[in-house]
């Protein structure tokens, strides 16, 4: 016999307005969480992180930083094939300095090849919108959008191709950082020239050695000029390395940041009439080149074809020449794609269409 039952069941129940109205909310509330976050996904490599920032900031969305790294067996799986396995599992073996759980968010931007399989699970379990900073050495189809700079030689419909890094150097930054800095090195004679050093990576070497030949040639163009040098180094400096510029600039007018404190990095960039910058990092070339002031670029022991690239592009652009000892002028419009990545994310977002009412 089977037996249907209808009308009430017995047991309190609320009122359909009620129960309705406490749906609505509650997906009101997950909606909300959703577009008041971006996560940023990175290996935690600093230059990087930076890269991610610059667009969070430009978008206008909150962010969190997501450092993350593959654990037990899953780092000797590739990050190509890691994208096949299913997200949820593939979350539960990724360490991450932050939960990787929701409310998920509205918008993921990952750097960096080690980040793409994160990303991507994230978007499957969450459908959030998904921008890579770089190739990622996968089909660029399987995020919304990739942002690469040209010397990756990496074209797609979903591809924005920039000139070297996307970076947070603005004229407002810059104003800033300049201000608050300048009453540090007012003593300072003109031109001020900003030093940025990078260091040892795959590719290149900056040894003590190199670093004295350096300093020799940014000393001798200090006194010819009657100017002085603002230098920064970067985490990649080896300490002897810094002992040994420091050495060779000790009898010129300058500046050395020591590490104690916030980095001048900005307030350099802001402060210098000329900018030199060493070959292996592209970021720091790129941010230089932000300015629209000269920016020089010392060579270092090594060779990498993709920075080769990347180098000779900035040369056809005239934003950058190779450090030969003297400071010459000339003018270039500013380097920064930055913008152009975060206006198109603002547009799929439809964030434009928000601020302006």
């Amino acid at each position: 016999m089977s037996v249907s039952h209808s009308g009430s069941s017995g047991g309190p129940k609320a009122a359909p307005g009620k129960a309705a109205e406490g749906a609505a909310a509650l997906i009101a509330e997950s909606r909300k969480a959703r577009a008041d976050k971006t996560w940023i996904i990175t290996d935690g490599a600093a230059g990087t992180e930076a890269q991610g920032i610059a667009v969070a900031e430009a978008v206008g969305l909150p962010y969190t930083l997501k450092r993350v790294r593959s654990k037990g067996a899953m780092r000797l799986l590739p990050a190509a094939l890691q994208i096949l396995l299913p997200p949820k599992g593939l979350l539960r073996a990724i360490a991450s300095s932050d939960p990787l759980e929701p409310p998920w968010p509205r918008l993921v931007i990952s750097i960096g090849r080690h980040a793409v399989p994160t990303a991507l699970a994230i978007k499957r379990l969450s459908g959030a919108y998904t921008l890579h900073i770089q190739n990622p050495k996968v089909p660029a189809r399987l995020f919304d959008l990739v942002a690469a700079p040209a010397h990756d030689n990496f074209e797609g419909p979903n591809v924005i191709t920039t000139f070297g890094s996307v970076h947070g150097v603005t004229p407002e930054r810059l104003a800033e950082a300049g201000k608050n800095f300048s009453p540090r090195i007012a003593d300072l004679p003109q031109p001020r020239i900003a030093v940025l050093l990078g260091g040892d990576s795959h590719a290149f070497s900056f040894a003590p050695d190199i670093a004295t030949g350096f300093g020799a040639k940014l000393a001798a163009l200090a006194r010819e000029t009657g100017g002085a040098l603002l230098i920064t180094p970067s985490r990649r400096t080896r300490k002897e390395t810094v002992e040994a510029l420091a050495k060779a600039i000790a009898d010129t007018p300058h500046f050395l940041w020591d590490g104690s404190g916030d980095n001048p990095y900005f307030a350099f960039l802001s402060l210098a009439e000329a900018i030199v910058v060493t070959e292996d990092s592209v970021n720091m070339v790129t941010e230089a080149a932000g300015t629209g002031r000269p920016v020089y670029v010392q060579a270092l022991p090594g060779r990498s074809k993709r920075l080769s690239r990347f180098h000779a592009l900035m040369r056809e652009r005239g934003a950058t020449r190779p450090f030969e000892g003297q400071l010459d002028s000339w003018s270039y419009a500013p380097v920064n794609d930055t913008e152009v990545v975060a206006s198109r994310i603002r547009r799929a977002l439809d964030l434009e269409t928000k601020a302006e009412n």
